[in-house]
């Protein structure tokens, strides 16, 4: 062991009274077949917690079950006849034992499986919302409902399904845009600390939802294994996931766009003639008397469709109704002007 001498010890002391001492930690050497000269960044990292997960990816997520929690909220309110609100509440990654810990017991904990996902996926439903969801099921009003503390019974576990089996449907549109796929339960358990599906360290993505219905709410979770969607993390990425919603502009969903539209309905209107008057004379206008435009009575009138003027018409009469005949559509030039534009 070497000793230091007086002055070495001096010069120590002094540096360690004028505040000049470097943190601990402050020099180091780091071994490596590349540059000596770049300091390395250097972070903490849990290996109880490992991350491997990137933000763009789990952005990507969030938007893809964002998207679910709409479809699956107007799903249930069509079924329920009325109003439930789904959103999504929060989107991290966390060891599977964490997320069994955070359940309650007794739940509805439903395993499902996908024809393109590795191993099975969790899907849970507090009883906070399933209760009153039966009980509007049934007929009631979940006015002072009571939430049991006990596992579902056979007819109320069929039930649920109904809820559940519409909540897979808008799983796999959500889905579509990355893989096309199916969901289906392989089976529902009551305790979730019953349920292994993934060592207790694995990474999982969970998804929590919250659900309100009228004047109850609750919560769900759907928990991804990393393992599960490791083989297509590449296209879920930010940037490719939203590539594939441009790309799904196919024929057959614009034909079917088109045909949802076709059924609608819009206000058609007719202008006759414009012109402006005073103030004065509007207010003293009396029944009988005349406006006089500067349109002939033979010069079509301008169609609006929805407020905005697309066509020329012709005024006439069809079964003894009043009608339009439409000449031909406006260019753009003439759609901004204020007086009708006169027939080519």
């Amino acid at each position: 062991m070497d000793m230091m001498d007086q002055s070495e010890i001096d010069a120590l002391l002094a540096s360690a009274e004028a505040g000049e001492t470097e943190d601990e930690g402050a020099t180091f050497e780091v071994f490596s077949r590349w540059a000596h000269d770049v300091r390395p960044e250097i972070r903490p990292y849990d290996f109880k917690r490992p991350e491997r997960v990137s933000k763009d990816q789990m952005m990507a997520l969030q938007t893809l079950h964002e998207g679910f929690a709409r479809n699956f909220g107007a799903s249930l309110s069509g079924f329920l006849r009325t109003i439930v609100e789904c959103r999504v509440a929060s989107c991290e990654q966390m060891t599977y034992s964490e997320f069994i810990a955070s359940l309650p017991n007794p739940t509805s904990f439903n395993l499902i499986e996908s024809d393109q996902l590795d191993g099975q996926i969790c899907l849970e439903l507090s009883p906070l919302i399933i209760y009153p969801v039966i009980d509007r099921l049934l007929g009631g009003s979940s006015h002072d409902l009571f939430i049991p503390q006990r596992p579902m019974t056979l007819i109320e576990m069929r039930l649920i399904s109904n809820v559940t089996n519409r909540g897979l449907s808008a799983l796999g549109e959500a889905w579509s845009g990355v893989r096309e796929m199916t969901f289906d339960i392989t089976s529902t358990e009551s305790n979730p600390q019953l349920v292994q599906i993934v060592p207790p360290n694995e990474v999982v993505v969970v998804i929590s939802f919250e659900l309100k219905l009228a004047s109850r709410a609750g919560t769900m979770s759907l928990c991804i294994p990393y393992n599960s969607i490791e083989p297509m993390m590449e296209e879920l990425s930010a940037q490719s996931w939203f590539n594939a919603a441009v790309k799904r502009g196919t024929p057959e969903l614009t034909e079917r766009l088109g045909t949802g539209i076709a059924g609608a309905t819009i206000e058609v209107s007719g202008l006759l003639a414009e012109t402006t008057i005073t103030l004065e004379d509007l207010a003293t206008m009396q029944v009988g008397d005349l406006i006089v435009t500067e349109t002939a009575s033979k010069s079509p009138m301008v169609l609006s469709v929805g407020g905005e003027r697309k066509f020329l018409a012709e005024l006439g009469q069809l079964k003894k109704q009043r009608a339009l005949k439409v000449i031909r559509a406006l260019t753009s030039t003439e759609r901004s002007r204020t007086k009708p534009p006169r027939s080519a």
